[in-house]
């Protein structure tokens, strides 16, 4: 929908007029903003649509916004699309945000908002959202409060009983791991090679599904996209000949599909799953360590090169923080990078370094703006294994209390799913709660039943069968329904 000419007061023409040069003065409330008439017309359509409409209006270079709009709100939307990430904590500001990224149309604005849920803003995101009917942020605000359901009953009872119907109807995202296995023969199936998956009422792990003949785990990659399962690349054999092709497991159909992987053979690499897209950085190939990347985009499954990572690099630690990509890059015995990688621009940056002994990491975990680097302890106590805090927008470290092992094995893998982290080894399974400075144990489980390393992700797991009927009719009317409900109650006729 284009710009209403109630909203718009327009001014003295401009010399340049069009979408792709010069600047606009846009007044909002009594602020007036220079803006780059085309980051305006990039990431907003509700100016896209006016700078393409030929009008007189399109060619003016000042503009004042009525309406309501709130001079913060705009000012966040233009901060955003400038590729910045501005800290949006109190209410009026998320409201102000919302309003302005349904008003003028700013995806990039509302992905933003769908960056910083967390437990303190996420059902005022819910609720803002159905008002402003930005159905993208709804659905993530609705999919994280059935994340964190159980610390967040006491808030989730004031919201109207259609909202809450809603959240409940949806599928908590469920910790999956795997162990690490080659290629088998067909004659010689591994009984072995199953997929499982946390049934956490129980606290028992469960039969998922099976891996693929011919898809092996051992130095591979694994990610999540778009709620399928990846395994691409790994080796067979003890001379680590390298598996070409790759798999996905869709949750809803249960099945496995195969297509091709990497234009350069490698394994031990780092597999990252971001907005539709796999990225595979560095690893092995033929007792070389290499810098190379690549990147899939999962709807064509085609694969392309990327710039080369900082350094050569194998099973790098990653996380991705408010839809940014960490990378760690060590420096053994003591030095720890972490580079940013940003798709859009192809374009590593370096982060931060930490430097302690014995730095080595054993994997890196993201909450909010915070990474969580787990490494390895003193060399006369190896397996103890620490734990360190990098804050993205303060650009600190802390050292995190404590040493998170217990009698029976140390924290070498984790998962986070709302303000919880789930670790698992043979012998146990636990969840975290993540408070503000350590991770306080919540729950103990049953251990995975294999042994070996392993690999764990999070999958959003269908309902059962005989709920899924009366369920998906519900969710075809969440988005249409529900919010129609709570803007008449907002703004009744």
């Amino acid at each position: 929908m284009g710009p209403s000419r109630d909203n718009v007061t327009h001014f003295e023409d401009s010399p340049q007029g069009g979408e792709e040069s010069g600047v606009l003065r846009v007044r909002v409330e009594e602020t007036v903003f220079t803006v780059d008439r085309a980051v305006l017309g990039q990431n907003c359509e509700y100016f896209r649509a006016l700078f393409r409409s030929g009008m007189r209006d399109s060619r003016q270079n000042e503009f004042h916004i009525q309406g309501g709009l709130k001079a913060r709100g705009f000012l966040m939307a233009m901060a955003v699309s400038r590729g910045e990430h501005p800290a949006i904590q109190d209410p009026d500001e998320i409201v102000e945000a919302a309003e302005c990224a349904a008003f003028l149309q700013v995806d990039v604005l509302v992905q933003h908002l769908i960056e910083i849920i967390d437990t303190d803003n996420c059902i005022l995101l819910y609720h803002t959202a159905a008002v402003y009917g930005l159905w993208k942020l709804f659905h993530s605000a609705a999919v994280f409060i059935c994340d964190a359901y159980p610390d967040l009953q006491d808030a989730v009872e004031a919201l109207p009983v259609e909202m809450i119907r809603h959240v409940e109807s949806l599928s908590p995202a469920s910790f999956v791991a795997l162990g690490t296995h080659s290629p088998s023969m067909k004659m010689l199936q591994d009984s072995y090679r199953t997929v499982f998956y946390l049934d956490e009422k129980p606290g028992a792990w469960k039969y998922l599904t099976d891996l693929p003949i011919d898809a092996s785990t051992s130095m591979a990659g694994v990610a999540v996209v778009d709620n399928r399962l990846y395994i691409v690349g790994g080796v067979r054999g003890v001379s680590k000949e390298t598996v070409d092709c790759s798999f996905c497991y869709d949750t809803e159909t249960n099945t496995w599909s195969e297509f091709h992987g990497p234009q350069q053979s490698r394994y031990n690499f780092t597999l990252v799953g971001h907005n539709g897209h796999l990225y595979t950085i560095g690893g092995e190939y033929d007792k070389r360590i290499m810098s190379s990347v690549e990147v899939c985009d999962i709807s064509t499954r085609a694969w392309t090169f990327c710039k080369h990572a900082p350094r050569s690099v194998a099973a790098a630690a990653s996380a991705v923080a408010r839809r940014r990509i960490f990378v760690c890059f060590w420096k053994p015995p003591d030095t720890t990078d972490i580079y940013e990688y940003t798709p859009v621009k192809d374009e590593w940056t370096l982060t931060t370094t930490m430097i302690k002994p014995q730095s080595y990491g054993h994997c890196m975990v993201a909450h909010g703006d915070n990474l969580y680097v787990m490494r390895n302890g003193p060399c006369d106590d190896f397996l103890r294994c620490l734990m360190d805090c990098y804050n993205t927008t303060t650009g600190q470290w802390t050292a995190m209390p404590g040493h998170y092992v217990n009698s029976r094995g140390a924290l070498f893998t984790a998962m986070v799913r709302g303000d919880s982290a789930f670790t698992v080894n043979r012998n146990l399974t636990l969840e975290y709660h993540i408070c503000s400075d350590q991770w306080k144990p919540r729950r103990q489980m049953t251990g995975f039943p294999k042994s070996g390393s392993l690999w764990t992700c999070l999958l959003r797991l269908p309902k059962s069968r005989d709920t899924r009927q009366d369920n998906d009719a519900e969710e075809t009317d969440a988005n249409g329904e529900i919010v129609e409900d709570i803007v008449e109650a907002e703004h009744p006729p």
